[in-house]
């Protein structure tokens, strides 16, 4: 009896398990089958794996999110802060007019024009900006200054006298410093600032203007800024309601904070001083006053070494945490119910189009070119099925095309060589020309004759880029022709920078500035013209220049001649064929940074042409 129990129970076992292999040969056969059980085993696992683990692993996650994101936004204001204070110190250099404001401030005194130099410059500079509260400028040995602020609705400038200022710790660190420069917080006591500055300000920014022969300093430039600036800086960190953000100098004085009273505790607590003075990092800090730990994330510039510092509470970060965790066990019971109908529907619906698209590209595999899926949706598969169709329509057409193309390619071949021949033979014919002209000891003749061929070889060379050097050695031929004709009327001038000599440049475009400047300015007039070439470079861009001292272009004229710039390659008309040429050549090969400028005066100063073409950009052809 027992041996027949187990014997049963073997068959029954046989039987289960060869019903579980058929119930999976059915349920792996099809595609919609294998599509349903791997998505639903994904989402059950996906799920199931983030029930178990999502509380060991939200809180971590909270403090990562929390320091990455504050980190990176710390760095852009950080960016926003460097930029911020280079606009501080390009508008306290006076740059190009320099002189004129050293020698203003040396004659202030004595000098009304000097004054009004003085005062015209501080309006200037104020209205450059709209976070500006104040500007003094600071003359050092008389003791007076002068101030330029918004009174009611009016910008006003006074003068006064103050023997102050060159004991207060702002004025001796300018002139310590060996950038002439030194930055002033309002944070705090504003016992030092020596001034009258308006409440609103939010920091300032002291420069010495010293001689340039002497380096004895003549001024000193003091610009306060309003708290407009400080929404500029921060402008990429969010701040909500409780979070804290400070801003320190690189000799740890804060110039910006939410809380004082939470400062004074972290830099009593010496937390400020284990911050690092370069890149990016964090810090654990325990406030015991306030019974809370904090997360004190900082960046350090990379450029002046100001410090940002946001100190964030963990159980504000645990919180959130807290409360996604929570989420998650909700949203994700729900996610896999609904997951597995969704799936199932899904799965319905890709399958049926996909199988109907395999038989159409069976039949295109056969040869059958007559094949097209149905286009149903506007789905992935719907796009797959109508380029499918587009792809054996096209398919057929180059077919058919292919053999049109050899014939044209022949023909194409034979315009080329044709093409060719003829300026091959005018080149021969002008050397056989200079031959004949050196034996007969025409050596005037013979010059002209080379250049002009070396001319036409440089022409037709095929090359669209050459160097600037090669370009020059064309111009200087095509100068000499044309000194046969002009004689010493035509005067012309090279000023070019020897490292531009290798500069890549588009072919005959210097020429093209030449030959303009001939035509207008040289055949207009019976007088001598000089014609200047010259380049020159910054750190973006080369610049080209063409000048005459010419009559000019009339400003009728001129402006017909930029508006022929954005005409279409269709519209164009003959008359400035070449500068339209150049200009459209710049910007194919260069894009938009690239152009041609004209500049024209009718009062005798002649006419000005640049063409810009940025440095080491590469050719967009």
């Amino acid at each position: 009896m027992c041996t027949l129990s187990k014997g049963a129970v073997i068959m029954m076992s046989e039987r289960v398990g060869t019903f579980l292999r058929s119930m999976w040969r059915r349920i792996t056969q099809k595609l919609v089958n294998k599509l349903i059980l791997l998505f639903t085993s994904v989402i059950i696992l996906v799920v199931g794996s983030l029930t178990i683990i999502s509380y060991q692993m939200i809180e971590k996650e909270s403090v990562n999110h929390s320091i990455a994101s504050t980190t990176n936004n710390l760095l852009l204001v950080n960016q926003n802060l460097e930029d911020y204070l280079e606009g501080m110190q390009q508008l306290a250099l006076p740059q190009l007019r320099y002189n004129d404001i050293m020698n203003a401030i040396a004659n202030e005194n004595r000098d009304y024009a000097s004054r009004m130099v003085i005062e015209n410059y501080l309006r200037s500079m104020f209205y450059s900006r709209n976070d500006l509260e104040a500007i003094y400028l600071y003359v050092a040995d008389r003791h007076q200054y002068y101030v330029v602020t918004r009174e009611t609705y009016n910008i006003t400038v006074r003068k006064g006298i103050n023997t102050d200022i060159p004991k207060l710790p702002w004025y001796k660190e300018a002139m310590a410093s060996t950038t002439n420069e030194s930055f002033q917080s309002f944070v705090g006591s504003r016992s030092d600032m020596g001034y009258v500055a308006p409440q609103a300000s939010f920091m300032a920014y002291h420069r010495v203007l010293r001689s340039i022969a002497s380096r004895h300093p003549q001024a000193v430039l003091s610009f306060y800024y309003n708290t407009s600036a400080v929404d500029e800086i921060m402008q990429n960190i969010p701040l909500g309601k409780g979070d804290q953000l400070m801003l320190m100098s690189p000799k740890g004085v804060p110039f910006y904070v939410n809380s004082f009273p939470l400062y004074e505790r972290m830099r009593d607590s010496g937390v400020l001083a284990q911050i690092g003075k370069g890149g990016s990092g964090r810090v654990t800090w325990s406030d015991s006053s306030g019974n809370q730990e904090y997360l004190v994330v900082y960046d350090t510039g990379e450029k002046d070494g100001w410090q940002l510092i946001k100190p964030i509470p963990y159980r504000q970060i645990y919180e959130a945490a807290t409360t996604t965790r929570n989420w998650s066990y909700a949203i994700g019971a729900l996610f896999l119910g609904v997951s597995i109908i969704l799936v199932t529907l899904t799965s319905n619906a890709i399958t049926r189009p996909l199988h109907k698209l395999s038989t159409q590209m069976q039949r295109f595999s056969t040869g059958d070119f007559g094949a097209a899926a149905p286009v149903k949706g506007h789905d992935e598969i719907a796009y797959l099925s109508l380029h499918f169709n587009e792809m054996v329509q096209r398919t057929e057409e180059l077919i058919n095309e292919r053999y049109r193309m050899k014939l044209v390619e022949k023909n194409a071949i034979l315009k080329a060589l044709e093409a060719e021949i003829n300026p091959h033979f005018l080149y021969n014919a002008l050397q056989a020309i200079s031959t004949q002209a050196l034996k007969r000891e025409m050596f005037d003749m013979a010059d002209m004759v080379d250049a002009l061929a070396q001319t036409l070889r440089y022409s037709i060379n095929g090359k669209d880029i050459v160097v600037a050097r090669e370009e020059l050695k064309h111009i200087e031929r095509y100068i000499g022709l044309q000194k046969a004709r002009f004689g010493a009327r035509l005067r012309v001038e090279v000023v070019w920078e020897e490292t531009l000599m290798e500069l890549p440049i588009p072919r005959l475009s210097v020429q093209t500035l030449v030959e303009n400047a001939i035509k207008h300015a040289l055949e207009k007039v019976s007088s001598d013209i000089l014609i200047v070439i010259s380049a020159e470079s910054s750190s973006t861009n080369a610049t080209i220049t063409v000048r005459d001292n010419g009559p000019g272009i009339s400003e009728d004229k001129l402006k017909m001649v930029l508006d022929s710039f954005h005409e279409k390659w269709e519209e164009r008309e003959s008359e400035h064929i070449g500068l339209k040429n150049l200009n459209t050549r710049l910007k194919l090969l260069y894009g938009d940074q690239a152009g041609l400028f004209i500049l024209t005066d009718e009062t005798g100063t002649g006419t000005e042409m640049r063409m810009q073409i940025p440095r080491g950009g590469s050719s967009h052809v």
